[in-house]
């Protein structure tokens, strides 16, 4: 098999779209810098041949277990009789926050007043069908994480104030699957909703959306083939 891109443009395209997510695991792993991964990145979207390519991931230690997806990772599930009805956060010039393995309830009421409130459904256990977050943030704040596998959808609205709108389709196709539908109203405040992988910072985040506009840029220009 010939090395030339014109000759052989699918098994080069494969190997640089597998090359370029070896490296992103690799900086995940922290076994490149920042600088050292940009370089890379950049070498292999230039790169001509599967030699060049091979070189790039050449001398980096082996990965623990090869990558997944996680957009295609269905969110963990907890039987309907095991999900309160309502809960309710608050959080009036001071904060509080919910994180980890929780179980969310069927319908979340959350009030930030001069204050800041979290919501972390990254590693939360949900119920099946739709978990309803209520949220009013006066002159505060309040940051909702979720999972890319989770299916999302927003209506809110900011009066003097930003309500991010987030719709993401989940990973599970049953009609049963978790679904959070986040209502409400920011005054005077914000209210952030935000994708981000489980124990990803939001560096990390911002480095990773970084690469992934990139890479769409580089497949609407036709893959640089």
């Amino acid at each position: 098999m010939t090395d030339d891109p014109q000759l052989s443009p699918v098994p080069l395209q494969r190997q640089r779209e597998q090359t370029v997510q070896l490296l992103i695991d690799h900086y995940a792993a922290d076994n490149l810098t920042v600088d050292e991964f940009e370089a890379r990145l950049d070498s292999a979207y230039s790169a001509g041949t599967v030699e060049q390519l091979s070189r790039l991931v050449s001398g980096l230690p082996a990965l623990a277990s090869p990558s997944v997806d996680p957009a295609s990772v269905p969110v963990a599930r907890v039987p309907a009789a095991a999900v309160k009805e309502r809960g309710y956060q608050l959080a009036i010039m001071g904060g509080s926050e919910r994180k980890g393995a929780w179980t969310p309830p069927r319908r979340m009421y959350t009030m930030a007043i001069m204050g800041g409130a979290g919501l972390d459904f990254r590693e939360a256990r949900m119920a099946p069908g739709v978990t309803e977050v209520n949220v009013l943030a006066i002159m505060g704040g309040v940051e909702i994480l979720v999972p890319p596998g989770l299916a999302v959808e927003t209506h809110g609205m900011g009066l003097m104030g930003g309500f991010d709108a987030l719709d993401q389709v989940g990973a599970d196709s049953d009609p049963d699957a978790p679904r959070l539908r986040i209502v409400g109203m920011a005054v005077m405040g914000g209210v952030d909703v935000t994708v981000r992988l489980p124990g990803e910072t939001a560096r990390d985040a911002r480095q990773r959306n970084r690469i992934e506009r990139k890479e769409r840029r580089r497949l609407r220009r036709g893959g640089g083939e």
